[in-house]
């Protein structure tokens, strides 16, 4: 690439606007997860009715998930770029199949969250993922 190119191409760059940047380093993720088929855990925490979990709550329930995928799966959790939902910082998360079962094994591991861990409240989380 000659100099002229590259110096093009660096003035695009810093001219990008954020939004677009994390867009374009999430890729095809950032498109499953707006589809609906890839959730983060706080999009089921909202389908449980359990919202309004404080984000420290939240974030725990999240890493007791991550812990209960890696141990099923020997690898990490899939991230992608998304603002954050209360600071609308752009942070980087873990997104999972709505499917997962470490999301609901996150559930039962997690003490703030153990309660939502029954049968009814699986079948609504699945109803609304379908």
């Amino acid at each position: 690439m000659n100099a002229a190119v590259r110096s093009r191409t660096v003035r695009a760059a810093h001219a990008t606007s954020r939004a677009l940047l994390y867009r374009a380093l999430s890729g095809q993720i950032i498109v499953a997860l707006e589809a609906g088929r890839l959730v983060r855990t706080g999009d089921i925490l909202d389908r449980l009715g359990a919202g309004d979990l404080k984000d420290g709550y939240q974030s725990w329930y999240g890493r007791h998930v991550a812990n209960a995928y890696r141990v099923a799966t020997g690898t990490e959790p899939t991230r992608c770029w998304v603002r954050h939902r209360t600071t609308g910082r752009w942070v980087h998360v873990a997104v999972y199949s709505p499917f997962d079962l470490a999301l609901y094994i996150g559930l039962v591991t997690y003490k703030r969250t153990a309660h939502l861990a029954q049968p009814a409240f699986y079948q609504a989380a699945y109803t609304q993922a379908a």
